[in-house]
């Protein structure tokens, strides 16, 4: 038997293996070396495989489909550069906790430092932002060699998926080095070590719930009579959000809730924090004597400000179940052990329903977030089109089962200071691991890949950036809605001191890409929907196909607009 067949046997095994633990998608682009990796991936039937150009996009493309199915995702390219690509997206993965299986071919050893092209050095090429890395190496297939890979794709499965030592999910990265010829020119012979029987995978990983903390949560809620609960990006758990609103309702409690937490729903969820907490006389009237944190610390900066500027002895209490520290502050007094949804639970058992718990606590809470509601309403109207608006009306509008991507900067923060409170609505995604806008475009068509009616919420300086991920939508026949903020610029900038630096602000930070949209969608075989009110944009995002929905906005008016509503907000809590 060839050296090429035994390559492909250690391939197809190692494949299977990662079927059996659970990986369903698989993302390629083209290359020669990884022509073994990639037709083992095709060939073994049971993945669905999505073809991309470029590695960059496909890696986000890897990274949107494993955030939209919380399975691990493989994403296969071929040795030099291409793998380089794959670096933004390993880095998000590590940073939000995203299951990545990244498959880079590579040249075999003898090639390597001998000047022969495609080659650079592979060898743990993300350095400590993968979970794991493992060389797959070239040898023979034999049952004792199959049984190793076995295993090994188990455990790399395991890894991604937060079993390993970190407890955390993550990107795992496999270097598999081959050597020519690449393409098989006999039959495979059978499987010299089959898999087990039944579809069950050769390494079976425990799957038993870490302990509870609902005692302790317990406890401390019912010790203290003005509880906060801040619920910020949660991905992994389906089941969290309802729990969170459970808890705060028994509680007593007012959530806070960021869109990406899946959590502003319920009635003690209080959407408007953001423009609450910007007012001083609420925020000091309105200091909690315990705050629950479950989640990424939110992105308001009004919030994680008020946090930190409470006194020492008010306990803060966190979930940490993926070993993640978010206390840039330094105010957390302790970490809750276990599963959050488990724990949450058991807390809400524990507590029962204490009919002589004070509400008024919640109810003031409730009161000046309805003042707000009003307030902004107000203030943005529900006619003409601002970026506010747009947030607040994708989030208002978009049904259950569609999931709504939003960009970093801008939209991310809009969504959250404007979302209202609402049950049923959209899941919330976004690229918050390193906060980054690059491969926005990609990611949010990995998601619309799983199947998912997707809607991406982005500014055209992050379209600009990931505009070429736009191939996979014909190729692949993906119906995304693409809603473009076209501000020409960064409008988050205006937001910053360096906005006033007149001589370099609007050509090297601010930076108008000039795009014309119409042009872009159709390039890419998009529909192309210029829209300039709400009742335009509901029926634009509402329609079928991939589509381009451009709003055109001021940048200077948004900032504008902004200070506006957050004058409104104080003047309507009597601020």
């Amino acid at each position: 038997m060839s050296a090429t067949a035994d390559s492909y046997l250690v391939l197809r095994a190692f494949v299977d293996e990662l079927v059996r633990s659970g990986v369903r998608d698989a993302v390629t682009s083209p290359g020669s070396r990884s022509t073994p990796i990639v037709l083992s991936l095709v060939r073994d039937g049971r993945l669905r495989c999505h073809s991309h150009v470029d590695e960059r996009a496909a890696a986000f493309f890897a990274l949107g489909a494993a955030k939209a199915t919380r399975r691990p995702v493989a994403v296969a390219c071929t040795s030099g550069t291409a793998a380089a690509e794959y670096l933004p997206a390993v880095i998000e993965a590590h940073e939000a906790g995203v299951p990545l299986i990244v498959l880079t071919a590579d040249r075999p050893p003898e090639l390597r430092d001998t000047g022969a092209g495609q080659t650079i050095d592979q060898v743990k090429l993300y350095g400590s932002a993968v979970r794991w890395y493992v060389d797959l190496g070239i040898h023979e297939a034999t049952p004792e060699r199959l049984r190793w890979v076995r295993s090994l794709a188990c455990r790399v499965a395991a890894a991604a998926a937060g079993a390993g030592a970190s407890g955390r999910p993550g990107p795992v990265q496999v270097n598999v080095p081959l050597r020519e010829p690449l393409v098989l020119d006999e039959p495979l012979p059978g499987d010299p070590l089959p898999g087990r029987p039944g579809g069950r995978p050769w390494l079976a990983f425990p799957t038993a719930g870490p302990a509870s903390s609902g005692g302790t949560l317990a406890t401390a809620l019912a010790g203290h009579a003005r509880p906060l609960i801040v619920a910020g990006r949660g991905e992994h758990d389906p089941q969290l959000p309802d729990a969170l609103t459970l808890l705060a309702a028994t509680a007593g409690a007012p959530l806070l809730a960021d869109p990406l937490s899946g959590a502003r729903r319920g009635d003690a969820a209080v959407a408007h924090y953001d423009a609450l907490l910007r007012d001083p006389a609420f925020a000091a009237a309105h200091r909690p004597d315990l705050v629950i944190r479950v989640g990424d610390l939110p992105t308001s900066k009004p919030l994680r400000a008020f946090l930190a500027g409470l006194d020492a002895d008010v306990p803060q209490l966190a979930f940490s179940p993926d070993a993640v520290w978010h206390d840039p502050a330094g105010t957390l007094h302790a970490l809750l052990a276990g599963d959050p949804g488990a724990s949450i639970v058991d807390a809400v058992h524990a507590l029962g329903e204490d009919a002589s718990r004070d509400r008024g606590w919640l109810e003031a809470w409730r009161r000046a977030d309805a003042a707000a509601h009003r307030a902004i309403e107000a203030t943005l109207g529900d006619g003409a089109l601002n970026e506010p608006l747009v947030a607040r009306a994708l989030a208002a509008a978009l049904p259950a089962e569609h999931v709504l991507v939003v960009a970093s900067s801008m939209p991310v923060r809009d969504l959250e200071t404007f979302a209202p409170v609402r049950d049923g609505g959209p899941r919330v995604l976004s690229n918050r691991g390193a906060n980054g806008i690059d491969g926005t475009v990609a990611t949010a068509l990995g998601i619309a890949a799983t199947g998912a009616p997707t809607t991406l919420l982005i500014g055209d300086v992050a379209l600009a950036y990931d505009h070429s991920a736009l191939l996979a939508v014909p190729r692949l026949g993906l119906e995304p809605a693409l809603v473009v903020l076209d501000n020409g610029g960064g409008g988050i900038f205006d937001f910053l001191p360096v906005a006033t630096q007149t001589d370099a602000y609007e050509a090297h930070v601010a930076t108008p890409p000039g795009l014309e949209l119409e042009r872009v969608a159709a390039l890419y075989g998009l529909a192309y929907a210029p829209v300039a009110t709400v009742a335009e944009l509901r029926d634009a995002v509402a329609g079928a196909g991939a589509r381009l929905v451009h709003v055109r906005t001021d940048r200077a008016g948004n900032v504008a607009l902004h200070r506006r509503v957050w004058e409104a907000v104080a003047a309507a809590i009597g601020g």
